[in-house]
């Protein structure tokens, strides 16, 4: 029953929070940021896009909503005239899938097999066959495009059982997808495989990935940094730390809610996510392992 739960928050939680009735995307706004090289982040509701742009054409990471589908193909025609042709998702969230359908008919979408298998088997309406995954992979993989080396790679379960990480090499920038929620407290999706201890270990290895000095588009928040994700590295260590220890001498949630977190992380509690929610989070994955 727990699981149900989950699920059914991750289908409306990210709605809810942005107060997006479907009528109100109208009042959405489509960010452009240069990121580095021909890399670009689109900031409108819903998971931060990348963009690649340039002589071959245009890659994007993630679509958003499936009504701001013509918002973000406006905001590309406008960082040029180049042919879309292929579309990677870093998860099956419908904040970051919405628009597969849209732009699924103008290039190939890639993803994990279990993107295409939960958006098969868990969003209602069924996403249209333009929206599934074309290509899908397990291991990761590479692309040559734009000049660019692009590694999609494929991730142990965290934020949920079918992450992936996508890097742009030449550029230094590193797509994390809802494996980084800069400044907040992020959502793991515990009904889709997602685990407390699985997300904290990826978000070490997204910092062994980056360098020094690369650029870091998170699912959620503003443009960040290296250290922006080692901070948030940091909260993520400390705050289970204290619900496994918690945990371990005995405590219930109510008890461990009700104790709270240190006052340093009191911001971090006003995203998506506030600080009882990921008190909850994070214990009923911790006493499930």
């Amino acid at each position: 029953m727990r699981l149900i739960r989950q699920t059914a928050f991750a289908l409306t939680f990210l709605p809810a929070c942005l107060g997006l009735a479907q009528g109100n995307f109208d009042n959405v706004t489509i960010k452009t940021t240069p990121v580095a090289g021909d890399v670009h982040m689109l900031e409108g509701a819903g998971g931060n896009i990348g963009v690649c742009i340039g002589s071959d054409g245009v890659l994007i990471v993630d679509t958003q909503f499936a009504p701001l589908a013509p918002k973000i193909e406006a905001a590309l025609k406008r960082l040029g005239d180049g042919k879309l042709h292929y579309v990677l998702n870093t998860h099956w969230h419908g904040d970051h899938t919405g628009g597969n359908e849209f732009f699924g008919k103008q290039g190939t979408v890639i993803a994990h097999d279990n993107v295409r298998r939960r958006l098969t088997e868990k969003t209602n309406p069924a996403v249209a066959p333009e929206g599934l995954p074309d290509i899908t992979h397990d291991q990761g993989l590479t692309l040559h495009f734009n000049g660019e080396t692009i590694r999609v790679v494929s991730l142990p379960p965290g934020h949920t059982d079918g992450d992936c990480y996508v890097y742009f090499t030449k550029s230094k920038v590193l797509h994390l997808g809802d494996q980084f929620f800069n400044g907040k407290f992020p959502f793991i999706d515990l009904g889709s495989g997602g685990e407390v201890a699985g997300y904290v270990r990826n978000v070490e290895t997204a910092l062994k990935l980056a360098p020094p000095d690369a650029k870091i588009i998170p699912g959620h928040g503003p443009l960040a940094t290296v250290d922006d994700l080692r901070r948030f590295r940091d909260m993520l260590v400390e705050t289970t730390g204290i619900v496994r220890k918690a945990i371990e001498a005995g405590k219930t949630l109510d008890q461990v809610k009700e104790a709270g977190l240190p006052e340093k992380w009191k911001d971090w509690g006003t995203g998506f996510i506030n600080t009882s929610r990921w008190l909850e989070i994070t214990y009923n994955s911790l006493k499930a392992k």
